[in-house]
């Protein structure tokens, strides 16, 4: 199959992680091609050299009607010039525009993080329920999301396929640290971050993925930035920490997983479905006291944290590789 891989950024985050893994599966038996639209560019880093990329300077995350328009024309010269079997489209503005430009029976469209439109803006519903005829199949990545679309009356052909990270090939952990990666926006809290870091001082808390605006950080906070295969880090931590408002199927907490590592994260989205509490890490409401005690009794029980590492990776193979989601993607591709 010739596949087209449509996401709307260009830069490093969960989705285009998503996009990199999928396409990166792919290419050994079929000929993929990835276009994304504004960033730097860093995703396609992740691609294999067998991927094509394509860069789309006109898809912009924001409403633009000349930008829009412009886009509209590049995805109906794709279809053109490379007759796609399939067309996957991932995040909201390449999902909107691409189910408006291509045939609606070659298009999966993911939902990375429904509650971004259920909670953030609403004001979009509407539209995605008149789009949801305009596919083939749409894409949950967690239980939690689809159970969500189906109540808002995005019923049409939905499916839930788990996000899948490739596991490293080496994998442990070198010293007591607290890590997160995350962008240094909504709805991540770095706030509490920051709060849990200081009620734990004897800890090192890493944080990747954005520079702190905050001055006078706690000593044993470390800001490093945004840092390719920033998950590599999970091997210098001994609990992944992600504080957040909402989520869907958080790459990071996967990916943590995938290094059998114990979660201590927010009890929102489908982190429900990743960390199951006393099994492999805990959920809790979003209150830095509650990270804390959570955190300190992993990092101060070896035997608990050895088990929980263990169910970690358990449940990362069971359900979480790339080669699960290939297949799940794979079932929904052949029935188009």
């Amino acid at each position: 199959m010739r596949i087209l891989q449509i996401i709307t950024l260009s830069e490093l985050g969960g989705a285009q992680s998503v996009v990199a893994n999928l396409a990166n599966a792919l290419v050994s038996e079929h000929e993929v091609i990835v276009a994304a639209g504004e960033g730097d560019g860093k995703m396609f880093q992740l691609l294999s050299p067998a991927v094509r990329r394509l860069k789309i300077n006109s898809l912009r995350r924001k409403i633009s009607p000349l930008a829009d328009f412009w886009t509209m024309l590049v995805f109906l010269k794709l279809s053109w010039q490379y007759r796609p079997d399939v067309v996957h489209l991932h995040s909201s503005k390449a999902g909107i525009l691409g189910r408006l430009a291509f045939a609606k029976n070659k298009i999966v469209y993911t939902v990375h993080g429904f509650d971004s439109i259920r909670v953030a803006y609403r004001q979009y519903l509407p539209l995605e329920r008149f789009l949801q005829n305009r596919c083939a199949a749409i894409v949950a990545v967690s239980q939690y999301d689809q159970k969500n679309l189906l109540a808002e009356r995005i019923t049409r052909q939905v499916h839930c396929v788990y996000n899948g990270v490739a596991r490293p090939a080496f994998a442990k952990n070198y010293a007591k640290a607290v890590l997160c990666i995350a962008r240094n926006a909504k709805p991540k809290r770095f706030d509490i971050f920051l709060a849990t870091a200081r009620l734990l001082p004897a800890y090192a808390f890493l944080w990747l993925g954005g520079q702190a605006a905050e001055q006078n950080l706690p000593e044993n906070v470390f800001c490093l930035g945004s840092i390719p295969e920033a998950a590599r880090f999970n091997m210098l931590a001994g609990v992944f920490m992600l504080p957040s408002d909402y989520e869907g199927l958080p790459m990071v907490v996967l990916e943590a997983l995938s290094y059998g590592q114990p979660v201590v994260a927010s009890r929102v989205g489908g982190l429900g479905e990743l960390v199951a509490d006393g099994e492999n890490g805990y959920l809790v409401e979003n209150n830095a006291g509650l990270f804390a005690e959570k955190i300190k009794y992993i990092l101060e029980n070896e035997a608990v944290g050895q088990r929980f590492s263990a169910n970690s990776l358990a449940r990362f193979t069971k359900n979480y590789t790339v080669e699960k989601m290939l297949q799940g993607y794979l079932n929904i591709y052949r029935e188009l």
